[in-house]
Parts: C-alpha cells; sequence; structure tokens
C-alpha cells in the first residue's frame, strides 16, 4: 500500500468518526420508523386493548397515567353506554307571552282571524245561494191510506173462500196482501132477510158467513199485513124495494144504523160501505149528518181516519160530481166507466171532467160491483189488464170486485167462485187457462206495486194528451218525480199510432209494462211522436225529470 492511499484512508476514517453519532441516530430512527410501521400493522389487527393496562398501571414519577392512553399510535375513546335524550320543553309562559307580543305574530294572527271569517261568509252566501237557485219542492197532498192503494171488494164470504166462511177469508188474507191492495171491502155480511126491515139485525152475522170471533180473526190478521178492513152494511142488501127497504122505514133504519156504527166501529174495521147514500143524504139530511160524524170522526178511542164508502148506480160525471160534494163521503163508487159503448172521447171528457171539479183524494175508479158483476164479463177478457193498467193510473182510487185480478168470468151469476192455485194436474186447455190466470195477476200486482211507489201515479197531476174514438193517452207527473205516460187502444182489430206532443214529453220515453210485451218490451225505447199500439194493447211509459 502506498503512502497516497494510506492519507485516503485515514481521511475517511476521521469523516465517519465525525459523522458517527449522526449517522448512528439516522439508522436507528429509520430501523424504528420501519419497526413502528410493522407493529402498527399488527395491532390494527388486534383489538383495542392495550390501552386499559396502560390506564392501571402508575407512571414512572408516580402519577396516574392519563384516562386515554396512546399506544403504538392507537386511542382509547371512552364512549358513553347509551347517548343522553334530547328532550324539547317547548317555551314556556313568559316566553310564549312574550313571542305573542310581537307585532310580527299580531299582524298574522289577524289575518288568519279575517281569512276564517271571509271563508265562512264566503260558504254561508254560497249555500243560500245553491238554496234559492235550486228548484222549490212541492209539498206533499194530504192523502189517507184509501189513496195509497187498490180496494178489493168481497161481496160473497161463501163464493171466494174454500171454507165458505169468514174463517176461510182469513187464511185467503196472506194472498190478498201480495196483490199490493191497501183495503179489503168486505160484506155485507150481516142478517137482512129481503124486503123485512123488521128483522134486520146490523150487529148479528149471517150464519153463511161465520162467527164474530171469526171476524175478529180475520181483522187481526188483515191488520198484521197493514191491510185495512171496510165492512159494507148496506142495509137491505138482498132485497128488491132498495137498498133502504120503503120510504117509511128509512128513518128507522137509519137511527139503527147508528148504534150498528159504533159497534163495528170498535170491532176495528177501519170504514163503512153504504149504497143508496143520496136517499138518506137527501130525506135525512141530520140523520146522515150523525151517520158521518160517527165514521169520519177522529176520537182519543179511535185516532185513525176511517173511510165512508158511498155507493151509486149515476153514470153521469156531472151527477158524481155534486153527489159527491153534497153527500160528503170520502170516496163514491159509481157507473162512470160502466158502459162499454161509450166514446172514448166521451170517457176522456168525464175523467177530465171529475179531475177538475174533484180533488183526486175523494175520486174513485171501478168496474162492476155487486149488482154489474166482474170486470172481465164487462169488457171481456181480452181487454182485462188494459182495464187494470187503467184504473191502477188514473188519479183517485181504484175498486176492483175480486177475481178481477184473474180476469174471472161471471158465468150466470154475479159472485163466480173464486179460482185459486192449486198443484193439481190440469189438461192443456185447463192448463193454459191458469196460465193466463198467473200472467194477468202478475200484471196486476206488478201495477199496484207500481202505484204505491211511485209519487206521479199516487196523486200526481193528470194531463190529458190524446184522446179519439178508439185511443186515450194521458200523463201523471208530480214535482222532479219521473213521469209516466199512459196510452191505450181499445180498437179489437186496428192499430194505433198516436202522435203524442207537449212541452213536457220528451222525443222517447221507456217501457215500464205492456199487455202485450212481444210488441213492446220492457225497458226498450219509443218514440213518442209515433207511438204505436196494437188491437186491444195498452202500455206505460216513463221518462225522467229533466227541470
Amino acid at each position: 500500500m502506498n503512502t497516497e492511499e494510506t492519507n485516503v484512508e485515514m481521511k475517511d476514517a476521521e469523516h465517519k468518526d465525525e459523522a458517527g453519532p449522526a449517522q448512528v441516530d439516522a439508522d436507528a430512527t429509520e430501523a424504528d420508523v420501519s419497526e413502528a410501521d410493522l407493529d402498527q400493522e399488527e395491532q390494527e389487527k388486534q383489538p383495542m386493548t392495550g390501552g386499559d393496562q396502560a390506564a392501571d398501571t402508575p407512571s414512572a414519577s408516580g402519577q396516574e397515567a392519563p384516562t386515554t392512553a396512546e399506544k403504538n399510535g392507537l386511542v382509547k375513546l371512552k364512549i358513553p353506554d347509551e347517548e343522553e335524550e334530547v328532550k324539547f320543553t317547548g317555551l314556556n309562559k313568559e316566553e310564549l307571552m312574550r313571542v305573542a307580543g310581537t307585532p310580527g305574530w299580531v299582524r298574522t294572527r289577524w289575518a288568519l282571524l279575517v281569512v276564517f271569517w271571509l271563508g265562512w261568509l264566503g260558504m254561508l252566501v254560497g249555500a243560500v245561494l245553491i238554496i234559492l237557485q235550486a228548484p222549490r219542492c212541492k209539498d206533499l197532498p194530504n192523502t189517507n191510506w184509501w189513496n195509497d192503494g187498490p180496494l178489493y171488494q168481497i161481496g160473497n164470504i161463501q163464493a171466494f173462500t174454500d171454507t165458505h166462511n169468514l174463517k176461510g177469508l182469513e187464511q185467503k188474507v196472506n194472498s190478498l196482501a201480495q196483490l199490493k191492495v191497501k183495503g179489503l171491502v168486505v160484506g155485507p155480511i150481516h142478517v137482512a132477510p129481503p124486503d123485512e126491515a123488521v128483522n134486520l139485525s146490523f150487529e148479528e152475522i149471517s150464519p153463511e158467513a161465520g162467527n164474530l170471533d171469526q171476524f175478529k180473526g180475520f181483522v187481526q190478521a188483515a191488520h198484521k199485513k197493514g191491510v185495512f178492513v171496510v165492512l159494507d152494511l148496506t142495509p137491505n142488501y138482498l132485497g128488491s124495494s132498495g137498498p133502504w127497504f120503503s120510504n117509511s122505514s128509512v128513518t128507522i133504519v137509519a137511527e139503527r144504523l147508528k148504534s150498528a156504527l159504533v159497534f163495528w166501529l170498535d170491532e176495528g174495521v177501519d170504514g163503512i160501505q153504504l149504497s143508496g147514500v143520496e136517499r138518506v143524504a137527501t130525506v135525512l139530511p141530520s140523520l146522515w149528518n150523525d151517520i158521518r160524524a160517527i165514521v169520519q170522526n177522529r176520537t182519543d178511542k179511535h185516532p185513525n181516519s176511517r173511510v165512508l164508502i158511498g155507493v151509486t148506480d149515476r153514470s153521469s160525471a156531472e151527477d158524481v160530481s155534486t153527489l159527491l160534494s153534497s153527500t160528503g163521503v170520502d170516496l163514491l163508487i159509481s157507473r162512470v166507466l160502466h158502459s162499454r159503448d161509450t166514446d172514448v172521447t166521451e170517457l176522456a171528457r168525464s175523467i177530465q171532467h171529475l179531475y177538475s171539479s174533484q180533488s183526486q183524494m175523494n175520486l174513485a175508479w171501478n168496474l162492476g160491483g155487486r149488482l154489474e158483476g166482474h170486470m172481465a164479463s164487462l169488457v171481456g177478457p181480452a181487454l182485462v189488464k188494459l182495464h187494470q193498467l187503467l184504473l191502477l193510473t188514473l188519479p183517485g182510487t181504484p175498486i176492483f170486485s175480486y177475481g178481477d185480478e184473474i180476469g174471472l168470468m161471471d158465468e150466470g151469476t154475479k159472485f163466480p167462485k173464486m179460482l185459486w192455485d192449486s198443484n193439481e194436474e190440469l189438461n192443456g186447455t185447463l192448463q193454459e187457462e191458469r196460465a193466463e190466470r198467473l200472467t194477468c195477476r202478475r200484471f196486476f200486482s206488478t201495477v199496484s206495486e207500481l202505484r204505491g211507489k211511485e209519487r206521479s201515479l199516487l196523486f200526481g197531476d193528470f194531463i190529458l194528451l190524446f184522446n179519439s174514438s178508439s185511443s186515450l193517452a194521458y200523463l201523471r207527473v208530480w214535482d222532479q218525480n219521473e213521469r209516466y205516460l199512459a196510452a191505450f187502444n181499445w180498437a179489437a182489430e186496428e192499430s194505433a199510432v198516436l202522435q203524442l206532443s207537449h212541452t213536457v214529453l220528451p222525443p222517447t220515453a221507456v217501457v215500464v209494462l205492456s199487455t202485450n210485451s212481444s210488441t213492446m218490451p220492457a225497458d226498450s225505447s219509443v218514440d213518442l211522436t209515433n207511438l204505436r199500439l196494437g188491437p186491444g194493447e195498452a202500455a206505460l211509459l216513463k221518462f225522467p225529470y229533466t227541470g
């Protein structure tokens, strides 16, 4: 080794000696950092548990270590078990009063108050305007129970029932209630030998008809079904000298009738029917007024309305109207509709006259009776349903005789045996006859039920639309209710075309029912300006109120 190399090495050694401590520290620091990085990675993989020991170990100076200790760059944090719930207690009274008095809140409260009252007044004004602009409903007329449905006359108990007495009549109440009739006019059933006023006994029931207990049972059964009972007390109903016997006996009979009326009303009857009322009202006006008062006046014992029905043989509309006013009866059965030969134009005139001169609540419409017979015999079987529809849609109370609902014919007697349905096997002809009776009965029940529900048919105004020698059409309307139009063609062989026009009529209407459903089915629409009816056909149409 030469001298220069030796000097160089010695300088390097000196230089290293001078830098030795700093280099050693730098190398140590670098080693510590590397070791710390490795320890930190290992600590991050371990649970944070090291701080617990540090917290429990005193420091070298004898002082306690702080609660939160660091180890290898990790910090222990103390987390509370449950976070304290923050409760909002709101403002206290003093704070509220202080805030409420600020100008901003005062103005806001006044603004809200003004808006509230303006809104309330606006709704009130709107409601008043709606009420004022809406069509006013008509007040319902004062009606009685006999205005609510048809009356059904049973003039002969023996012919009507299977048992031929009042007990059998009680058994038929359910069947009669299905017809939607409102009242049953029964009798006469009292003891009255023909033309023998001396032996007249109003309070005694004829043995052929039954007894008083049976009558009471019948009345109770009818009332349970909502059907009222009217008793016919015509004095001489079996005689030929007139309903009140001879002129000399009228006073005596009328006096005896007064006590009889009290007796039967106490037994629960809801009205009385009397024939020949014009005779008593004219000859004995004071006695007639007493009779009217007993029946028509309400008392504490009899608070419900009771009907007084008169029967006359008058057929002129003018005479019937006059008699209705002079006698003061509630209903008057007459012969206005009886003549088959009457021109339909005359029929329309009679109907219009009675409607114009009397309240419809006092009008009664009937075909047949004790002396005239049944409807089918008077008008013919083919027109029975047409006349059922006529009576049930005219303004007033329709009155039918037993069997009219099935087209019962007289067959040589005014009191034919009533035909009831049975399960008996019938041959072809009898089967067809029974089917026709059932069809007729369903038609009657349908119209009767509809009449009881619709105000236009119950007490609506009557407007005559069309009439000719064989055709008739009229309208029944009440206030804002559905309107009903009834149209009839009496011609037996010719169709009729009715060109109807009126301010209240729309172009078309809907068929409710027809006597011939094959040509005019229910729910079909028909042209009112060209309404076609077949021979002997009648139809009931409807259309809504349009304002």
